[in-house]
C-alpha cells in the first residue's frame, strides 16, 4: 500500500516560491492511481507507475480548472484554490489522485487519497470539496 493520506506536495511549495506556477493562468490535470502507486509530499512530476486504466479513462488523466478565490473574515484573510470534479464512464477502479499542472517539469500539486480502492460500473467521479476557504484542497493564510 503507497498511499497514506492527502498531501500538498513540495513541489507546489517551492514552485510557488518561483513563480513556477499560476494557478490563474496554467492547465493542470488529475490522474487516477491504484494502490500500487508510490504518491506521497514527495512526489515530484506526473508519472504512469501504478496508473489506473478502464472505462474511457486515458493515461496522463484530465484537465481540470483551477479557480483561484481570496477571503477577508474577521480573523484574517485566506487565499485558496479549488478544483473542478472529473468524471470518466465505464468500470474503473482507483485509490487515488495526482495533481499536476501540464507542461515545463509537470510539477506535483496534490496527492489525495480516497481512503480505499473505489470502483465504479458507469461513472467515476472525482468530486472535489466545497469551494471555501475552509475546505478547498489549497488554503494559505
Amino acid at each position: 500500500m503507497a498511499f497514506t493520506g492527502n498531501y500538498s506536495c513540495n513541489t507546489l511549495r517551492v514552485a510557488m516560491t518561483t513563480g513556477a506556477i499560476n494557478f490563474a493562468t496554467d492547465s493542470f490535470k488529475l490522474a487516477l492511481y491504484t494502490n500500487s502507486a508510490t504518491l506521497d509530499e514527495t512526489t515530484l512530476t506526473y508519472t504512469s507507475v501504478g496508473e489506473t486504466s478502464g472505462g474511457n479513462y486515458v493515461a496522463t488523466g484530465q484537465s481540470v480548472t483551477a479557480t483561484v478565490n481570496y477571503s477577508t473574515t474577521v480573523t484574517g484573510s485566506i487565499a485558496y484554490v479549488t478544483f473542478s470534479s472529473p468524471a470518466w464512464t465505464g468500470a474503473i477502479t482507483a485509490r487515488g489522485a495526482l495533481i499536476y499542472k501540464v507542461g515545463g517539469t509537470a510539477p506535483a500539486i496534490c496527492v489525495l487519497d480516497f481512503g480505499n480502492d473505489k470502483t465504479s460500473k458507469s461513472t467515476f467521479t472525482v468530486t472535489m470539496p466545497t469551494d471555501t476557504s475552509t475546505s478547498a484542497l489549497i488554503r494559505l493564510s
